[in-house]
């Protein structure tokens, strides 16, 4: 049985996650536990940190941000160039299903006007369509190759270009709940395995799979711990130096030329996030068909913990938009996202029931699973559940 915590919308079945004797998440309690932090004190020790790494005769970048075109990189973007690091470089990772409009292109280039410099990388198309479909049929998540990337390809290029210092934004483990939040102000080789979206999938079992080699994961690869150490990579949590809200960070980027969707998006609370590739949409709906909950749980709980919406409220918006199969993301049909990795929709159907948590969703009396005709599925207790844990 499903059990949530009794402060936000987050269930007992998300990875991580823990509930203390009052019923309440640790990333409740994490959010809560920021009142005690001394700011201005995290903000001088960050002060430090940058001075120690800033590059003194100006023959190099001071450090590299890693950036999207979403609203928490050009936040970070912003947040650095105020903090003196006019020498930025900034690393854009394309992915296979990028939107060809606001997000990349208009946030992008609003990115280069800050007065940046702007490195983009994009990966063998070819091999990570390979990728895609090897982490969808194999661990059910169609960004395996994405959240692998957005960690090492930055890495590679602190390494390959010899600056140190990579500033991350959020720290997720702490904003969503997980053993590595509470003083975790590093991302290093040990958080990204652990906590990086791997799935226990390793790069290296990838090769001769499909043919993939060796040399095609070069991108997906992080650094030996000797390259590391050659150019001293330090990797920090921007948001363990400065309060970190995602709400702040987009208004702060609006005002700097950052646009969002302007609609919500499929499955989401908001209209200012998941807007940088199709796929998104993919590898949240497996997130609810593994776990029981989407992307509109963690948005919403974040709004909760700040006081914006109550959890009953919540709680209602969170049932309309989790979990809903949809056939076009972003305005984009389910099969043109498909297409480029090789499988049908028929295909992908049957994928999604197999990665199904069948004790969290109703079934036949022969154990198959049970969709209306949108091809949607009920979970189990839902309202009981939610009934229980309001009293």
């Amino acid at each position: 049985m499903i059990k949530y915590c009794k402060r936000c919308c987050l269930p007992s079945t998300k990875p991580h996650l823990s509930f203390d004797e009052e019923g309440i998440c640790n990333a409740c309690r994490n959010y809560e536990n920021r009142k005690s932090v001394d700011w201005d004190e995290r903000k001088a020790e960050l002060m430090e940190i940058l001075d120690r790494y800033r590059s003194k005769d100006h023959s190099n970048w001071d450090c590299i941000i890693p950036v999207s075109g979403g609203k928490d990189s050009t936040y970070q973007v912003i947040t650095m160039l105020e903090l003196g690091m006019n020498h930025a470089g900034e690393i854009h990772y394309l992915g296979e299903m990028v939107r060809p409009d606001i997000a990349v292109i208009s946030n992008i280039e609003n990115i280069k006007k800050m007065g940046v410099d702007y490195i983009e990388v994009t990966t063998n198309r070819v091999v990570r369509a390979k990728l895609n479909r090897i982490g969808l049929t194999e661990v059910g998540d169609i960004s395996w190759p994405e959240h692998v990337s957005i960690f090492t390809v930055p890495v590679r290029m602190a390494v390959n270009f010899n600056v140190p210092l990579i500033i991350w934004g959020e720290n997720s483990q702490n904003e969503y709940g997980g053993p590595a939040a509470v003083e975790n102000n590093v991302l290093d080789r040990r958080w990204l395995e652990e906590f990086g979206g791997m799935l226990g999938l390793r790069v290296n079992d990838l090769i001769g799979q499909e043919g993939i080699t060796k040399k095609d994961l070069i991108p997906f690869t992080y650094p030996t711990d000797e390259e590391l150490k050659r150019v001293g990579v330090t990797g920090i949590f921007l948001g363990y130096y400065i309060p970190w809200e995602g709400l702040h960070n987009v208004l702060v980027a609006k005002a700097h030329g950052f646009k969002s969707w302007g609609k919500v998006v499929e499955g989401d609370y908001d209209d200012y996030e998941n807007l940088d590739n199709y796929q998104a949409g993919i590898h949240e709906y497996f997130k609810y068909l593994k776990f029981g909950f989407g992307r509109c749980s963690d948005q919403a709980s974040m709004h909760i913990r700040r006081g914006r919406i109550s959890r009953e409220e919540a709680m209602q918006v969170v049932k309309e938009r989790d979990g809903a199969f949809r056939w076009t993301y972003l305005d984009k049909k389910l099969e043109d996202i498909l297409e480029p990795i090789g499988i049908t929709v028929d295909e992908f159907i049957k994928i999604c029931d197999e990665f199904t948590n069948k004790k969290l969703f109703l079934t036949d009396k022969n154990g198959k699973l049970i969709k209306d005709k949108n091809g949607n599925l009920t979970k189990i207790n839902y309202d009981n559940v939610e009934e229980k844990d309001n009293k």
